[in-house]
């Protein structure tokens, strides 16, 4: 791939998880960022650990080398809550604005069932026609209100939420705007369906509106235990459901090769959430590295 166009980001989840922080308690944000930068990558999701101010955090990563590429915003709009989403987005915007980024990553959690005890493959939401109305009305004005800071707005599909499937995501990416964009994860698409060729039609068919990249990698057989057992989406983290690119059944090359023939900009952010006694941050963020390396040359 062309290092002029992409630059290599790992998320902190795999070192505490923010859904829940019992995973990774005792890694402190100071850690955290050294390995990610030891690892060999530049840049940084926003963990809970983080300090919010700009003036204290990006002296921490500039000396580290990395740089925040994007953090994680709730929305609420299907749940009728567009006042507040659109306040809090604001205060979110000017914060990654100040940090570098220049992409906001949202998740519509009206409904969601990813940080409860439900069957994350059987009891998803199911949106309304005017839930659905509501959702792409409110994301065409937060990417009205990124674009006058000069940043683009993403839609992160994601397991149990509203927006999950390639069907889901088409009905988005149809009812918004042009400068709404996709944050295409590999893992949530693979999760979801079951399939590599899945997984490569939604990049396909959303090139163009895909401004921000997550690698996750899966466990097949984590994925089984979760369907026969009717487990939560947490429970399948806890167990492995995720992992990072090549140590899963995905194949990333065609991933890479799809991205660099269309001259994808942007990051590419590993994002695999475990935890952290079962599966050493630092080793996997090694692993990763040398994965991208040799299979993206990057």
């Amino acid at each position: 791939m062309n290092k002029d166009n992409v630059k290599l980001a790992i998320a902190p989840i795999g070192w505490t998880n923010d859904d829940m922080p019992e995973l990774g308690s005792e890694n402190t944000f100071q850690q955290t960022v050294s390995e990610m930068a030891l690892a060999g990558f530049t840049g940084s999701e926003v963990g809970s650990k983080y300090p919010r101010d700009p003036a204290i955090l990006k002296p921490m990563l500039d000396i580290r080398g990395i740089q925040i590429c994007n953090a994680w915003f709730s929305t609420f709009f299907a749940n009728g809550d567009k006042a507040k989403t659109i306040d809090e987005f604001t205060n979110h915007m000017n914060f990654l604005h100040a940090m570098g980024a220049r992409v906001i990553g949202c998740s519509e959690q009206s409904k969601s069932i990813q940080g409860t005890t439900l069957a994350v493959l059987e009891q998803k939401p199911i949106f309304s026609d005017e839930e659905w109305r509501l959702t792409a009305e409110g994301y065409n004005e937060l990417a009205e209100i990124a674009a006058k800071k000069g940043m683009r707005l993403t839609l992160h599909h994601h397991m149990g939420t509203g927006i999950q499937t390639p069907a889901e995501i088409d009905r988005f990416m149809e009812s918004t705007n042009e400068n709404v964009g996709l944050l295409y994860d590999t893992g949530h698409i693979y999760y979801s369906e079951g399939s590599q060729q899945a997984m490569l039609d939604v990049l396909t068919k959303y090139l163009p509106r895909i401004f921000h990249v997550h690698l996750k990698d899966v466990r097949d057989s984590v994925v089984a235990e979760v369907r026969e057992k009717s487990l939560s989406f947490l429970d399948g983290v806890k167990k492995g459901t995720f992992t990072v690119p090549g140590d899963g059944v995905i194949d990333f090359k065609p991933v890479f090769k799809i991205l660099d023939d269309y001259g994808y900009k942007g990051w590419m952010v590993v994002e695999a959430e475990q935890d952290p006694a079962l599966a050493n941050p630092f080793e996997y963020a090694v692993k990763a590295r040398k994965y991208i390396r040799e299979n993206a040359g990057l």
